[in-house]
């Protein structure tokens, strides 16, 4: 379309002079030979001037042809996207849940793409203020089986249980309002540094939000900038260094205080002293917390209570750290090689 439209200006005014030549050479012809039927040299002369002005009409339509063909093409990706169809559906009758008292619990729980098996056959029970670490090679489903507790995506098989009911019957807001997420990759907007700590809080105080950043070590680095807590961090949180964008999504999750905490490798991105930072805010967040954690670095979940070693979806070892490490298997691998490095 775009090769289109470079030639269609050329190419219509091309058209419009040799067309314009045409009527001159023909019409001059008429004139001057008195074989006009009429038309004067004042009548031919304003005969070529209103056809001068059609060129410009006659080029604007094949410009609105073109915008026309790339309309269509834009609308035809819009609507895949807005019609795809939803994978994960609101209950008919929804329960309400408006806290956490007991545990998760995966009971044979499999997942699957299409026909590749992603999970199969999860067991697990998280009590409450417990936390539970998932380590595991890339691909062994980690982050998945973290995506299933706030429903992001359905189990293929089994039932996954918060407080002995199955969440599929729970309502999908109330259910995803329990819990905070700390993605590896910050979510982060073109904002205050407030607002951005505030997303999806209603009623925030200034008291508060300063209090969550002080529990997720933000609240010095934050004063240093030109306008503290007003200040704009630019698209995605750019004006910002990793280590000061992950604490602020901690400072998120810190402020809207959930029973349920997922953690998907929030550190592995960071140099030392960052971690070091953003791994004391993580600790300071877990506390009196239910914590689903994914570990890239070993040193992080050495004092969880119970550790899962995922293996191409499967369940191959689980234990404490110290029990791991006596069992010599694969996790005892993992950290010789970490410890190596």
């Amino acid at each position: 379309m775009q090769y289109r439209r470079d030639l269609a200006s050329p190419m219509s005014e091309f058209l419009g002079v040799l067309v314009l030549c045409g009527i001159l050479y023909f019409g001059g012809q008429l004139v001057l030979g008195g074989n006009a039927g009429g038309l004067t040299d004042k009548g031919f002369i304003m005969y070529i001037g209103i056809f001068t002005q059609i060129i410009s009409p006659a080029k604007a339509l094949s410009t609105s042809f073109y915008n026309m063909q790339k309309g269509t093409a834009a609308i035809a990706r819009i609507e895949e996207v807005l019609q795809a169809p939803v994978m994960v559906e609101e209950a008919a009758d929804p329960k309400p849940i408006g806290s956490f008292e007991h545990a998760i619990e995966f009971k044979n729980v499999g997942f699957a793409y299409d026909d590749v098996t992603i999970l199969k056959n999860i067991n697990l029970k998280i009590e409450k203020g417990k936390t539970l670490a998932l380590v595991g090679s890339s691909g062994a489903g980690k982050s998945t089986l973290a995506d299933l507790v706030p429903r992001f995506h359905d189990v293929s098989t089994g039932e996954l249980l918060i407080d002995g009911i199955n969440i599929k019957d729970y309502s999908l807001n109330q259910l995803r309002g329990l819990m905070g997420i700390v993605t590896q990759e910050p979510i982060l907007f073109n904002d205050t540094i407030a607002n951005n700590i505030t997303l999806g809080i209603d009623n925030a105080t200034p008291e508060a939000i300063e209090q969550a950043a002080k529990i997720a070590n933000a609240h010095n680095f934050i004063l240093q900038k030109e306008a503290g807590y007003q200040t704009n961090i630019g698209d995605r949180g750019g004006k910002l260094s990793g280590g000061e964008r992950q604490r602020m999504t901690i400072a998120r999750a810190v402020l809207k205080n959930p029973p349920i905490l997922i953690l998907d490798e929030a550190t592995s991105s960071l140099d030392t002293e960052s971690e070091r930072l953003v791994q004391d805010a993580i600790n300071n967040l877990m506390n009196n917390r239910t914590s689903l954690v994914i570990a890239h670095r070993l040193s992080t979940i050495r004092h969880a209570d119970e550790i899962i070693v995922l293996q191409k979806g499967e369940i191959v070892e689980r234990g404490t750290h110290d029990g791991l490490i006596a069992q010599n298997g694969f996790y005892k691998k993992l950290v010789d090689m970490q410890e190596v490095r």
